[in-house]
């Protein structure tokens, strides 16, 4: 007897390599990329022991690059923050490791907490502050790699660009 269906003619796809699709070595869509930054933060061996508090200033590490793309961790202690700012022509997925930061735009304030991720597009601009008490630690993934920041005065900033997504893990 002749069959139409792939399976009953391949038998258990998972056993067929050919018909199988090979993952990516890299992300290439939003969605890879907040699951990129996701699985950073579930695995903290990759990130904890570098994480280092600057009284003075922020301090960041570029934990990781690929074709198009960087990843950036991040420390904040209180009362830190980013100023008024753009990312030129980078979208990105900002995570929250620990503690809590605040995000203000033209559009009002937004709570961060730990394993909170936003999504933005180029141009979006928006300031993120240290509000809390204790220290905080967040992860950043650019696409392409972050080549610029534009930073803004209440006055100045541009019309703000809609964020593609919040999540809270």
């Amino acid at each position: 007897m002749n069959s139409d269906n792939d399976l009953q003619i391949a038998g258990d796809l998972l056993e067929v390599p050919h018909l199988l699709q090979t993952p990516r070595e890299h992300p290439a869509t939003v969605a890879e990329f907040v699951g990129l930054a996701r699985s950073i933060a579930a695995d903290r061996s990759q990130w904890a022991h570098l994480v280092q508090y600057d009284a003075t200033s922020r301090w960041y590490h570029r934990l990781r690059t690929g074709p198009g793309y960087e990843v950036w961790l991040l420390s904040w202690v209180p009362g830190q923050g980013s100023g008024l700012h753009d990312h030129g022509r980078s979208s990105g997925v900002l995570t929250v490791l620990e503690g809590a930061l605040t995000e203000r735009t033209e559009r009002g304030t937004r709570a961060l907490g730990a394993g909170t991720q936003r999504v933005f597009a180029p141009g979006y601009v928006h300031e993120v502050v240290n509000d809390a008490l204790e220290p905080a630690v967040s992860l950043h993934v650019y696409y392409p790699g972050l080549t610029e920041m534009p930073m803004h005065t209440a006055c100045t900033a541009p019309e703000t660009h809609d964020e593609v997504d919040s999540v809270t893990a």
